[in-house]
């Protein structure tokens, strides 16, 4: 009895383990480079999205419109990048630009 419990317990704790290295490398990846670029491109144009707002020259529903974009490339770059140990490729860091690009030229006009 006290080595079935034993067992299930050592079991459990190497569970864990996997759990705790498989974040480990989620965290790491998130830094790869073209994952950044995408990141960083996203997260500039959300300042860019909120300070048409605080200036008048963007109404709230564009503004939540544009930010549901950026939220779909971000989502669209993270379903990518779970494809390929948490790396995207060269074709699709030109494919998330181009829908960056197309959400960019709306800020600002």
């Amino acid at each position: 009895m006290h080595n079935a419990v034993y067992k299930m317990a050592a079991a459990a704790a190497l569970a864990l383990s996997f759990v705790g290295t498989a974040s480990a490398q989620t965290n790491w990846d998130a830094t790869h480079l073209r994952r950044a670029e995408v990141n960083h491109r996203l997260e500039n144009q959300d300042r860019r999205i909120h300070q048409e707002v605080r200036d008048g020259e963007m109404s709230h529903a564009e503004a939540a419109r544009l930010h549901r974009d950026d939220h779909q490339i971000r989502q669209e770059e993270r379903d990518m990048a779970s494809q390929d140990r948490s790396h995207i490729t060269r074709r699709e860091d030109y494919a998330l630009n181009q829908q960056e690009n197309r959400v960019s030229r709306q800020i600002g006009q």
